[in-house]
């Protein structure tokens, strides 16, 4: 099954021939059903939904894909469909409305949406690059507010098949997610007039080749949208914590509004802005039907949501904007 045949003609138009030929010859490998011991499972899942049309489809203000009467219409048991979208848990970002079934995911991810919508450079007309885009909602999203070519790339493969899932009702031929790592990518690519960065760079090692990567991957003008989780502090606060954070295992730097903004300005990054901070609640990251493995509720002091179950600030998030010059 090749799900990217609509790609590479898009990576050649935007001058990514080589990328291109890389990605044919290891995308493959990556989605080979020995890749996971669950891949095998997803794909049978995968292929035996149901063949709808949707009535409708809404991805400004929502990921919705038809509605329950295409259900009634096509004759599809309800139940059944549940069961088989079941196939794919743990759903971590979302929610989606599919066919009238409402997918609540563990992440409200459309509030974060929200507060990150209000910053953007206009997308319409823009190529996008989705930096551990999960399942691709964001992506949707950027697709309902006119962004031209949305390209996300997670390495967890089930991630990539939740994306399929959706795809095979939308068939967006300029929406794409990749089972890769932006460690992955060519350096210096400059092409995307957009990055997002979202939850991503607390998990990396060296941030500040993170920043690096991201920076090569846009073109001159072309604006980084980045969140990370920080602590409060001056410009020299960096919280790394002893051993887990939040029950997280790989969490490594967590830096102070300043400090962040003096990594992007040392990274080269022009008009550097902190357009939102938001402390994460129990509302916004939940255990839910679609998602029944531990949550924030659990991540956090039941004597003091203040504090994470170690000890450690809560978990409070910033958005950064940034330009490459």
């Amino acid at each position: 099954m090749n799900f990217y045949d609509a790609l590479y003609p898009q990576l050649i138009s935007m001058g990514q021939e080589r990328w291109a030929e890389q990605l044919r010859a290891t995308l493959p490998e990556r989605l080979d059903l020995d890749s996971h011991g669950k891949m095998s499972g997803w794909i049978n899942a995968l292929q035996s939904l149901p063949e709808l049309r949707p009535s409708h489809v809404e991805l400004r203000d929502s990921v919705t894909i038809g509605s329950s009467a295409d259900l009634d219409l096509a004759k599809v048991n309800r139940e059944e469909l549940i069961a088989q979208l079941q196939a794919f848990h743990p759903w971590r970002k979302g929610p989606y409305n599919f066919f009238g079934i409402e997918i609540d995911t563990e992440w409200r991810s459309d509030w974060k949406w929200d507060r990150v919508l209000p910053h953007l450079q206009p997308l319409a007309g823009r190529s996008v690059l989705d930096v551990g885009c999960g399942n691709g909602y964001h992506g949707w999203r950027m697709r309902g507010a006119g962004a031209e070519f949305v390209l996300g790339i997670d390495p967890f493969l089930l991630s990539v098949q939740q994306f399929q899932v959706m795809q095979r009702y939308l068939r967006d031929p300029q929406h794409h997610v990749l089972p890769i790592g932006i460690e992955d990518v060519p350096a210096d690519l400059a092409c995307f007039d957009t990055i997002f960065s979202m939850g991503v760079l607390y998990h990396r090692r060296s941030p500040l080749d993170h920043l690096f990567e991201l920076k090569g991957c846009l073109r001159s003008g072309g604006q980084l949208v980045l969140e990370t989780l920080i602590v409060e502090g001056d410009q020299e606060t960096i919280f790394m914590p002893p051993g887990r954070y939040a029950k997280m295992r790989n969490v490594w730097f967590l830096p102070s509004i300043a400090a962040m903004t003096l990594w992007l300005k040392r990274c080269g990054f022009t008009e550097i802005a902190c357009v939102d901070t938001n402390r994460t609640s129990t509302g916004e990251q939940r255990t839910t039907d679609w998602m029944r493995f531990e949550s924030l509720p659990d991540f956090l002091d039941p004597d003091d949501a203040e504090k994470t179950i170690e000890g450690h600030p809560a978990p409070l998030r910033a958005i950064f904007t940034a330009t490459k010059p």
